[in-house]
């Protein structure tokens, strides 16, 4: 390893004891931890007066242990979860959810915070000014300003959602799991890589079956897509997918998501209403960069109509190419037969040059020459499975400033996707200093016998995605964890750090270092890289358009009042696509029931955030074409400063124009896309 260097002992962190945690531990652990915080709670409110050092930094305390205890068991209900963990994890999650919300509510903190704005010195710093104002602002999202009967509303309906939306992502997960395709055809799976017909194999062997027994994990299913020639074989995983979680002979009923749709919303619109905002969409603006719906509907509309002309462009000559009308199934399919056959290129070519290791490596070795950062991996580590690896990040002066977890492989009982969350977050309070800790997570083909697993190039974009989030978690140099790092950033700009990475793996100079044979070792040859240039972009306005459509959708979606969700949402979903979708969607695929972006994770009303930290994050990156060196550590050591280590500390407005000189523009989007406007 070039870039990490192997130790026996990760410093400097107190980690969770993965191995040592059960789902019958769920419950005590909870309630021994939601007993301390109370008596920690009781004693900071019965200081006689309230100062900054005292409020503030106790319950900041308060808050970072509720996060940092509750972390391990939130993440393994991601990760490695079982009927047993979710039973007892939803229970555990209602009274979280009962005791965060009540200290949200709070009045003598309250009162207390707004004594303490008023008495803070004029020449206070700014961590500390803005970790005043933003608690000020989330104790009113939560209620503050409601009676007993209103705030005990709001407990219940913050409650309710809850495990409203850990249902939905279980019963996502179990479709997923559960689902299972058998075959003795060959001709059913022409066209496959060798590494998921083999997998595929061995699962039907383990069976006692012949043939090929398949899941429904993503890398399987966007294997199928991609890759298999048997059009009835890629619509049959294509409705399989889209059909997860919802009324269909594919998957349990008992998984169905359509009421608790229902519920979900009607819940959101219950607590917007109650806090006096017209609809979701205006509660969720609140802490956000976007000012009003119709500054996000019209942000959305304009790269809609700016990318329309691409998009139909590339509909037209993948149909003449295909030599037939597209269905849905189609698309992934000649897209990726279109670049081998115009620019000679694909996933399959690919693929060996890009074994996991390797990739991870070279991502490493990008960190340092960005940013001085050195990763060493730890061995002694307790962790959740044996894939998953942790690394200790120093600075170029070698102290310790954090380190992560790396779960890069697919299993079953582990959630899809990939992310990055939080373990511990970074704070310094008093002369008590806590380093961050992080979880990075993929969803990555594993090894398949000696084969290491091999990435595409859109798994390793997932990859240097993910580690921008993850050195924004890292770098941070906030003091207070409701601030820290990812903490405070508007959630439309939160996107940003791990876009602007995403760039990096289009550069030779990087990929060089990324690559390497997993039988030669050789990089990636330069002629091959300029053939994955050539085709960048193609398909980018029909992405474009289905990234719209979802943002569309679901911020439309929270921002009608007086509606019934029971007709509501497949008329918005409908009204979306005459709009936005070139291709016809068959009537039957309900891709809401899976959403589990806007119904389960962060992004209800907020999926418009990540075309929204593009732009941001397009035009950020577009500094490092201007100085004409992909390494240029005046831009790095900038862009670092301005926003990686500010966390919610700052604008983020003022903080990118302080990175940039000027506010981003969104032409900067559109070019990095190849999209010529309309």
């Amino acid at each position: 390893m070039s870039s990490t260097q192997a130790t026996t002992q990760a410093p400097l962190f107190d980690l969770p004891d993965f191995e040592n945690i059960s789902a019958s531990d769920i419950e005590p652990r909870t309630e021994a931890m939601l007993r301390e915080l109370s008596d920690a709670w009781q004693v900071l409110t019965a200081a006689p007066e309230y100062t900054f050092e005292g409020l503030v930094h106790g319950h900041q305390t308060i808050l970072h242990e509720l996060s940092r205890r509750w972390s391990p068991i939130s993440h393994l209900n991601m990760v490695s979860s079982s009927d047993e963990w979710q039973s007892a994890y939803l229970d555990a999650l209602a009274k979280v959810t009962e005791f965060s919300s009540r200290l949200s509510q709070d009045r003598g903190l309250f009162l207390g915070y707004q004594q303490v704005a008023e008495h803070l010195p004029a020449d206070a710093d700014a961590q500390q000014k803005q970790v005043i104002s933003h608690a000020l602002r989330d104790f009113r999202l939560a209620g503050i300003d409601l009676d007993d009967d209103g705030q005990s509303q709001y407990r219940d309906i913050a409650q309710r959602l809850s495990t409203l939306q850990a249902t939905f992502a279980n019963h996502v997960q179990a479709c997923s799991d559960q689902w299972e395709w058998h075959t003795t055809d060959e001709t059913e799976i022409s066209g496959l890589p060798t590494d998921v017909r083999k997998h595929a194999k061995r699962s039907a062997e383990a069976a006692q079956r012949k043939g090929w027994l398949f899941d429904l994990s993503q890398p399987t299913y966007q294997a199928v897509m991609t890759h298999a020639n048997h059009a009835a074989t890629r619509q049959r995983f294509y409705l399989a997918w889209m059909t997860r979680a919802a009324v269909s002979d594919q998957h349990d009923p008992a998984y169905d998501n359509s009421a608790l749709i229902i519920e979900i919303l009607s819940a959101r619109q219950e607590l917007a209403e109650l806090l006096g905002f017209d609809h979701y969409a205006d509660y969720s603006l609140a802490p956000k960069m976007a000012g009003s719906v119709n500054e996000v509907l019209s942000f959305l509309s304009d790269l809609g109509q700016r990318s329309q002309a691409t998009a139909k462009q590339e509909l037209e000559a993948l149909t003449d190419f295909a030599g037939h009308e597209l269905n849905a199934w189609d698309v992934s399919y000649y897209l990726e037969r279109y670049k081998e056959s115009r620019f000679s290129i694909s996933d399959e070519k690919l693929r060996p040059y890009f074994p996991a290791e390797r990739v991870l490596d070279g991502v490493f070795d990008l960190a340092k020459r960005l940013y001085g950062l050195t990763l060493e991996e730890a061995t002694d580590v307790s962790d959740w499975h044996p894939d998953v690896r942790f690394f200790t990040v120093r600075e170029a002066s070698g102290n310790v400033i954090g380190g992560f977890y790396a779960d890069l492989y697919a299993r079953h009982g582990k959630r899809g996707g990939a992310w990055i969350d939080e373990c511990v977050i970074r704070s310094s309070l008093a002369d008590d200093v806590t380093l961050p800790v992080g979880y990075l997570v993929c969803n990555f083909s594993p090894a398949d016998g000696d084969t290491p697993s091999l990435l595409s190039h859109n798994d390793v974009v997932t990859l240097f995605h993910e580690f921008g989030h993850m050195l924004h978690h890292l770098l941070t140099r906030v003091d207070y964890p409701t601030i820290a790092g990812i903490n405070g950033v508007p959630w439309d700009a939160v996107e940003l750090p791990s876009q602007f990475m995403e760039n990096f793996a289009w550069h030779y100079d990087v990929l060089a270092g990324c690559s390497g044979h997993f039988e030669t070792g050789d990089p990636l040859p330069q002629s091959m890289f300029e053939l994955l240039l050539s085709a960048r972009n193609v398909g980018a306005g029909l992405q474009m358009l289905r990234q719209l459509e979802f943002a569309t959708f679901d911020f439309t979606l929270h921002a009608e009042t007086g509606v019934d969700h029971t007709q509501h949402v497949q008329r918005i979903i409908n009204t979306v696509r005459e709009e936005t979708s070139l291709v016809p969607v068959p009537q039957e695929t309900r891709f809401e029931n899976s959403f589990t972006h806007i119904f389960a994770g962060g992004y209800a009303a907020g999926y418009y955030s990540y075309k929204w930290a593009e732009v941001l994050a397009a035009d950020a990156f577009s500094a490092f074409n201007e100085s004409g060196d992909i390494f240029d550590q005046s831009i790095a050591s900038a862009f670092r400063e301005h926003i990686l280590e500010v966390g919610g500390s700052r604008d983020i407005h003022d903080a990118f124009v302080s990175f940039r000189g000027r506010p981003a523009r969104i032409d900067a989007l559109l070019e990095s896309a190849g999209i010529v406007a309309a």
